[in-house]
């Protein structure tokens, strides 16, 4: 359920293990043989097919496509320090809700992310008497859009940098154990493997965006359509349209709520 959030975070967390050390503890954990066989065949694959890789984009595409050996078609990345990188596929429906919302400023998951060392499910939060209604209604309306099961895996490295990666899926069914194992195990492994890139995504130059463009997107930033950006800038749909997918290319994106965070963070617009 997690979307990555407008600011990086910059505080060191206390007491929490490193990234490394973790991936060695959680592959240390034993299931039965026949299920154990089963889920490691599919996560050596994955460890395999990611040898050589030096894109985060073909290494998000690899994560997607082991997440779906269990049922997970959405997953989610983000770092929030050292420069904010944000990968996702959710339904384009979610995205424009939890931002227009502003729902990054009650996310439960970021929230408990900051605190937790381990994977957890979503309704662990949910049901937690800690949650206000508030932070549920951000859980109720996901499941709306489909997202209505899911785990966070809390991402804390020994030199304060900080990421979350979150899987979800359609059914109500909550995640095993196992999966939620080999889930975290993957997501450590992709969060490694992002931190070596020399060019990851979120990292790269701030890009050059005009004027109107910068315009376009500050009021898409703010929750407006192109035909009330049109009305507020005194121009065509067609015009807003037009300098927003300029906007997209530019960004390397084809979310305008991807775009958009991405701009609030790089510094070109300021809500």
């Amino acid at each position: 359920m997690e979307y990555p959030c407008k600011t990086a975070v910059t505080q060191r967390q206390r007491q929490t293990t490193s990234v490394s050390d973790r991936l060695s503890l959680v592959s240390s954990m034993h299931f039965p043989m026949a299920t154990r066989e089963a889920f490691a065949a599919e996560f050596s694959r994955f460890i395999d097919q990611t040898d050589g890789v030096a894109h985060s984009e073909e290494l998000f595409d690899l994560l997607s496509a082991f997440a779906l050996n269990f049922d997970c078609p959405w997953i989610a990345y983000h770092s929030l320090s050292g420069g904010p990188a944000i990968m996702l596929n959710y339904p384009d429906e979610w995205q424009q809700r939890y931002f227009e919302m502003g729902y990054d400023r009650i996310d439960p998951i970021i929230k408990t992310s900051r605190k937790r060392a381990n994977a957890f499910r979503w309704s662990e939060v949910y049901n937690d008497a800690r949650t206000t209604e508030e932070e549920r209604r951000v859980f109720d309306e996901a499941a709306t859009c489909g997202l209505r099961s899911g785990i966070s895996v809390p991402l804390h490295g020994s030199d304060a940098s900080f990421a979350i990666m979150s899987f979800a899926k359609l059914g109500g069914r909550e995640f095993q154990n196992r999966t939620i194992t080999y889930l975290q195990l993957a997501a450590l492994h992709f969060h490694l493997k992002v931190a070596k890139f020399a060019d990851p995504i979120g990292f790269e130059e701030a890009p050059g965006l005009s004027s109107r463009e910068k315009e376009c997107i500050l009021w898409t930033a703010r929750g407006k359509s192109s035909r009330e950006i049109g009305i507020i800038l005194g121009i065509t749909v067609n015009t807003v349209n037009f300098h927003i997918k300029n906007v997209l290319r530019k960004m390397d994106t084809s979310s305008r709520t991807v775009a958009s965070i991405k701009a609030v963070n790089s510094g070109i617009i300021d809500l």
